[in-house]
């Protein structure tokens, strides 16, 4: 009955094939993901960054941005915000398509492979998403003239790493949620916009009210672009800053992973 199929390759790498079987389904909208990662950044780049940020420009200088040009100075965050609302994407969605919509997770499940490497799967291959986005962003910052390639290559891998760490706490909300009516509207009010509009990305976070700065401090997107601003522009961030902001996001990552895949195992079995 089992001839042809190699189960213990199937049992060690399964988390490689359930993320294989996520890319190749996100292959049949390659045209529209292709559109909206080169659209957005372009529309970015060229209404916020150069429209608005010549208005900024004109009344304070780079005064307010710690002697950044405008558009420099929020490139990070928008790298960032890339990454996070694209792995967001691809971790909420097949997550809840899997457990309630389509309920693939249960006949995957009914194969060798485990809901942990179910988790994984789905985790990787929205990764592998942040990554093609974030690349393509990356590269229209060089055409922009925004930043120089070489040491600002490191935005890269800091976005994604702050995509990675909301990503894998958004993979285990989709999977614990039962009824998602109301999910979406208090992802994208309560959760989303705040996030991108106070946590630093137009202005820094320490020119906001203080009543608004907390939601900075437990945001992803403010340490992946403090580390982004650090790593591209010599912001001068203190070493301790640094690490604070490093291990916030490595911390976020893995208890965000801890949580999914078990929330994963323990709804398969249900």
């Amino acid at each position: 009955m089992n001839a042809g199929i190699d189960v213990p390759q199937i049992q060690r790498f399964g988390a490689l094939y359930i993320a294989a079987a996520r890319l190749k389904s996100m292959s049949k909208w390659r045209t529209i993901i292709a559109a909206v990662d080169v659209g957005n950044p372009l529309f970015y780049l060229i209404a916020v960054g150069i429209g608005i940020g010549v208005l900024v420009e004109q009344g304070s200088g780079t005064s307010g941005t710690n002697g950044i040009k405008y558009i420099a100075f929020i490139a990070p965050a928008l790298l960032a915000n890339t990454a996070i609302t694209g792995i967001m994407d691809e971790t909420v969605f097949p997550t809840i398509e899997g457990f309630k919509w389509r309920k693939l997770f249960f006949a995957q499940n009914s194969t060798p492979i485990t809901g942990r490497q179910i988790a994984l799967g789905v985790y990787l291959a929205a990764l592998c998403r942040a990554i093609f986005s974030v690349s393509i962003y990356y590269i229209l910052l060089l055409a922009f003239d925004v930043v120089n390639f070489g040491i600002s290559f490191l935005l890269m891998p800091i976005a994604v790493l702050g995509g990675g760490a909301f990503g894998a706490l958004m993979l285990f909300a989709a999977a614990k949620i039962e009824k998602e009516d109301q999910f979406f509207n208090i992802l994208g009010r309560l959760v989303i916009m705040p996030m991108f509009l106070f946590s630093g990305t137009f202005f820094p976070l320490s020119s906001m009210p203080i009543y608004l700065q907390p939601i900075g401090w437990i945001s992803p997107l403010w340490h992946a672009t403090e580390l982004g601003r650090e790593a591209a522009f010599d912001y001068g961030i203190s070493s301790t800053m640094l690490l604070i902001h490093l291990t916030f996001l490595i911390t976020m990552l893995v208890t965000g992973l801890k949580l999914a895949t078990r929330q994963f195992e323990t709804r398969l079995a249900k």
